[in-house]
């Protein structure tokens, strides 16, 4: 099931959510996927310094996702997509959409249509 996070709710949505996972793609197309404690400040995920395979990738990618496993299981997953911006000492990604996200239950009809229950973001 999916649920639509508002972006301007999304700070109290992350005080259940501690630890994330930032994933980029390089020229390669391979995903880079390394864990950070991203903070929202003035509706930007500030995440921290990152490493040379991040840095270069969203050089060449911009677009960036955050995920943040769920604190149990059953739960849902907190999804972000963004578009990152390098600064000197840290990475920001401006997030332009969200969502809170597990699987469907068997045979228990979705929302959207979709076995996944996925739910388009606009």
């Amino acid at each position: 099931m999916s649920i639509k996070v508002d972006l301007d709710q999304l700070a109290g949505t992350l005080g259940d959510y501690p630890i994330g996972y930032l994933i980029t793609v390089g020229d390669d197309h391979r995903a880079h996927t390394v864990a950070v404690n991203a903070q929202l400040t003035n509706g930007v995920l500030d995440v921290g310094a990152v490493g040379n395979s991040t840095r270069r990738n969203i050089c060449g990618h911009p677009d960036a996702t955050l995920l943040w496993p769920p604190a149990q299981p059953g739960g849902y997953s907190l999804i972000v997509d963004g578009r990152g911006e390098l600064t000197d000492d840290s990475l920001h990604v401006i997030p332009q959409r969200a969502v809170l996200h597990r699987p469907a239950h068997p045979n228990v009809p979705t929302a959207s249509g979709c076995g996944d229950d996925c739910v388009p973001l606009s």
